[in-house]
């Protein structure tokens, strides 16, 4: 049976929509991830903040989808402040 395309395939034909999309779906996923760490550590926002020196505001902009400004320090640390471990791997892609 063929699958049909939808929209989203199309776009994703295009090689500039793909690569802004992945970006944009990493900072999805990594705010994700943070509020996920922070909620397992049953932490409020501003627990977390105190613990990692920052604002309640701040850790909202990292729990956000458009905070594009992570750095390893800033994750290792929040990783730490929620007894967790940070774990980065490489993953190959997939052949289109």
């Amino acid at each position: 049976m063929r699958k049909n395309k939808t929209y989203l395939d199309k776009l994703m034909q295009n090689k500039e929509f793909r690569d802004r999309f992945n970006e944009e779906y990493q900072n999805v996923c990594i705010g994700d991830r943070i509020a996920k760490a922070r909620y397992k550590a049953k932490l409020t926002q501003e627990d977390l903040a105190k613990r990692i020196n920052t604002t309640k505001s701040a850790i909202s902009r990292y729990e956000s989808d458009n905070y594009q400004g992570y750095s390893i320090k800033l994750l290792n640390r929040i990783a730490k402040a929620c007894d967790s471990d940070l774990i980065i791997d490489f993953v190959p892609k997939k052949s289109s």
